[in-house]
């Protein structure tokens, strides 16, 4: 009787240790080190994000984490600071729901709280933040919270920092989707969601458009030096499904809660694939591609539609008014 249990229980603790590494998935195990680069975290205080910000630093990166809340980003950064040692990381505001903030965050006079004031050069962009399936609201330019904080948000942003990201060429722009996007259209005649919303098809569109925009990105950056790439983290633990609740009923149920968090990737592990494609050597000649558990992955066809993705491209330039900017 007593073997039978151990038995058992040796078998429980291998299974489960099978079924975490199986969970977890790719590894960035190299040692490629990012001394003296200057990286831009947007919104890193947490989450998938913090984890990145913190390896970029242990590698010696100079690394700034650009967050809607300075409070936050200032507690995260400390917390970063006494648990690495190392001080060579920065906070600046930035909240992506806002144009104005976007373009103030990229202009190059008041050195204490503008990037580019600070920074001639950017060698790595890491478009980090996002929301999720979050009931309809609207950002301060009246663009559904969506698609203006993952996709419009971004897409201002990094125009607006792409000569410094020439000026450092190698570099490079990691931008976060989503496994989500093979699920997403993009809604030509109402990109916007002003006569339907749905959170989640809003949120599918929206890292669709992530996709999107990092094709057509490679192919207008091409010969530059600047390559971009897709990210999907995978399922993690983080606050991100915090709106999911709303859906369904058991994401927030006290015993199912701490269930379902068994199943999903740490941050740590969910940092993997966005390190991969910030550091490997062997990228350094790809572009506009999408990678998930540190390997490249098959994007739908719906995704590779050239044609859509440059009308993206050029309404998202209408909506953030890139061209006056």
């Amino acid at each position: 009787m007593l073997l039978t249990i151990v038995v058992g229980s040796v078998v429980a603790v291998l299974t489960y240790k099978l079924a975490r590494l199986i969970i977890e998935g790719g590894q960035f195990r190299k040692n490629t080190r990012c001394d003296g680069k200057v990286i831009l975290i947007t919104g890193a205080n947490t989450g998938i994000g913090k984890e990145t910000a913190r390896e970029l630093l242990k590698r010696g990166g100079k690394v700034y984490i650009a967050c809607r809340s300075l409070e936050r980003a200032n507690q995260a950064r400390d917390e970063l600071v006494a648990q690495t040692g190392l001080s060579n990381i920065h906070v600046l505001e930035l909240d992506l729901a806002s144009m104005d903030s976007i373009r103030q965050f990229a202009q190059r006079y008041d050195s204490g709280r503008r990037f580019l004031a600070q920074e001639k050069r950017l060698d790595l962009l890491i478009n980090n933040a996002g929301v999720m399936a979050c009931p309809k609201a609207l950002t301060k330019d009246g663009f559904e919270q969506q698609l203006g904080v993952n996709h419009l948000g971004h897409f201002l942003l990094t125009n607006l920092l792409l000569d410094a990201l020439k000026a450092a060429a190698p570099s490079r722009i990691v931008n976060l989707s989503s496994l989500a996007h093979k699920y997403g259209k993009i809604n030509r005649k109402d990109l916007n969601s002003e006569h339907s919303y749905n959170q989640v098809t809003a949120y599918c569109q929206s890292k669709l458009a992530n996709v999107m925009f990092t094709r057509e990105l490679a192919k207008r950056l091409a010969g530059t030096g600047v390559t971009t790439y897709a990210v999907h983290p995978g399922t993690v633990d983080t606050d991100l499904p915090r709106h999911m609740g709303s859906l369904f009923f058991l994401f927030d149920h006290k015993l199912v809660k701490p269930i379902l968090s068994v199943a999903f990737k740490t941050p740590l592990s969910g940092a993997q694939t966005t390190l991969y494609t910030a550091l490997d050597e062997d990228l350094a000649q790809e572009s506009g591609k999408y990678y998930a558990d540190c390997r490249e992955q098959k994007l739908s066809k719906y995704a590779r539609d050239d044609e859509l993705a440059e009308w993206l491209w050029n309404e998202s330039a209408k909506m953030t008014k890139l061209s006056m900017g």
